[in-house]
């Protein structure tokens, strides 16, 4: 059994002209944490849809759990958790009723559905706000129920994409001791942030810029090799080198697709 959650060889997506995301190598060790930065439009969101299964790539191979991104995306479906950044849950129902239809989504019997659902409730310290609607939830409460609906089925690989943007600080310290502790409970987490403070909590980082990985390793480790203090410095010193490198290839004339 590989020990890899992740591993992606040369994976590329194209829209029409334009290259999305460049031939990317990348591999996640199971049960870690990695952080996915970069600004918006980097590639990040493209990446995850191809995890997903959701998106074919364009060139290259890839490998989910074990399963191929090119020949095996349902497989992938049914083994990983995802949560978007957008809220994405049913406002009229109470915690416990979109808890319930997700559950049943997912074909859990509903002697297993209830075991899971006091489980993550009590992961999550949402037993008190079972009867209480999603929509008059705060963004902080929002997010840790959408946590538990992508956790319902048990999956081995949890992706997050910007899970606490939008929420208060509190709420996020919150949210990310739930991402370690699922990590010790044998989850593998993929998760974007915006927030280099969350990043530097992470196992390993890959940093994304015009659709190419452009590092990835150890935030300690990588910010050592840069020289740099802090991971806002690392993303800074990144974006200025491939902005000089983009200059350059246009002066001469050249593609810097």
């Amino acid at each position: 059994m590989t020990e890899d959650a992740i591993r992606c060889n040369a994976l590329s997506k194209k829209f029409g002209s334009k290259m999305a995301v460049k031939p990317l190598d990348l591999s996640v060790k199971k049960n870690t944490i990695y952080g996915f930065l970069g600004s918006n439009g980097a590639g990040k969101s493209t990446v995850i849809r191809m995890l997903c299964g959701v998106l074919p790539p364009s060139s290259g191979s890839g490998t989910v759990l074990g399963y191929s991104l090119a020949e095996q995306p349902e497989q992938i479906k049914q083994r990983i958790g995802y949560m978007s950044q957008k809220f994405s849950l049913y406002l009229e129902l109470t915690v416990l009723e979109n808890l319930q239809f997700y559950g049943a989504i997912y074909g859990l019997k509903k002697k297993e559905l209830a075991a899971r659902i006091q489980t993550l409730l009590r992961l999550t310290k949402l037993e008190d706000r079972i009867s209480q609607r999603a929509g008059a939830l705060s963004g902080g409460w929002k997010q840790r129920l959408a946590l538990c609906c992508a956790m319902l089925h048990e999956p081995e690989l949890l992706i997050l994409d910007e899970p606490t943007a939008g929420v208060d600080p509190v709420s996020r310290k919150i949210f990310w001791e739930i991402i370690h502790q699922l990590k010790k409970d044998d989850v593998t987490v993929l998760v974007t942030t915006h927030y280099m403070d969350e990043a530097l909590t992470c196992d390993n980082i890959g940093f994304m810029y015009a659709g190419n990985l452009l590092v990835n390793g150890g935030p300690k480790e990588i910010m050592d090799e840069y020289s740099v203090k802090n991971l806002d410095d690392l993303f800074v010193k990144l974006a200025e080198q491939q902005e000089q490198e983009h200059a350059s290839h246009l002066k001469k004339g050249d593609s810097f697709e």
